[in-house]
């Protein structure tokens, strides 16, 4: 029951994500974004909260973890736990290069009619036609792909798992993303099912948000060709954040699609 109310949440803030700037923030942090050594390991935090990157809401959901290793293949989370407010795994780094640490969460939301009284359903395409009751008057069905990711490296970096999916909001480096450096401007490109995200707005927030009486966060839209350009105002670690609707859906009942990508990254000092 925990799991499906976490499911359930999760979702519901991915419909909720295009207002990220103000509301929650679902993220992943790990305890170093480049690492080296014999046998190295990161341990991972995931959560939802008003704060970056302090728990105070509810826990990342595991279940929609996808972890890649730098030659592309999937790599299991190890010593995985869901508390109150966070969920947290390691991750072991036996290959050299960029692991890709993702949660991809995709659903359907409908409202409906019934008996007189406003209804709420949330679950996949399956379930949908399943559990949807067959009196429901007014229904009105939206789906949402929502990524979010964090980025480790193990010695020299490399992109073969950074390869986009062609499903939903994807960031594609051109600056490396564990290759970050306070007061260097640094490019990426946003792709919409494989192809460029023209026009679109991203913000970026530096952590600790706690702990300071604004947000501070600054943006940047991108061109035709998708590719964006941050410039990073002190080291730390960033949150950015994109989001849009279209109607490109994959569910016929759906009459608009949401989409949302957040990523943490880490700039490091000069």
């Amino acid at each position: 029951m925990f799991k499906r109310s976490l499911t359930l949440t999760a979702m519901a803030l991915a419909f909720a994500l295009p207002m990220a700037a103000q509301a929650h923030k679902m993220w992943m942090v790990p305890s170093a974004t480049n690492v080296s050594g014999a046998d190295p390991w990161v341990t991972v935090d995931a959560a939802v909260s008003n704060d970056l990157f302090y728990p105070d809401h509810v826990p990342g959901d595991l279940s929609r973890l996808v972890i890649t290793a730098p030659d592309g293949q999937p790599v299991k989370a190890e010593n995985t736990n869901t508390g109150k407010y966070r969920s947290e795994f390691d991750v072991h780094l036996t290959q050299q290069g960029t692991y890709r640490i993702a949660m991809v969460n995709e659903g359907i939301f409908a409202s409906y009619e019934m008996d007189g009284q406003k209804k709420r359903w949330r679950g996949d395409a399956a379930g949908l036609a399943k559990e949807l009751p067959a009196g429901a008057k007014n229904v009105e069905v939206s789906e949402a792909v929502n990524r979010v990711e964090t980025f480790v490296s193990n010695g020299k970096p490399n992109e073969s798992a950074l390869k986009p999916t062609g499903k939903g909001i994807e960031l594609v480096p051109v600056t490396h993303v564990t290759d970050l450096v306070a007061g260097e401007g640094a490019t990426f490109q946003l792709l919409i099912d494989g192809k460029p995200a023209s026009d679109m707005k991203v913000t970026a927030i530096a952590g600790a948000t706690r702990y300071r009486n604004a947000q501070d966060e600054f943006e940047a839209t991108t061109g035709k060709d998708g590719k964006f350009t941050l410039n990073w105002p002190k080291a730390g670690m960033y949150w950015i954040n994109a989001s849009t609707q279209d109607n490109k859906t994959s569910v016929k009942q759906a009459k608009q699609r949401r989409l949302s990508y957040s990523a943490t990254l880490e700039v490091l000092p000069q």
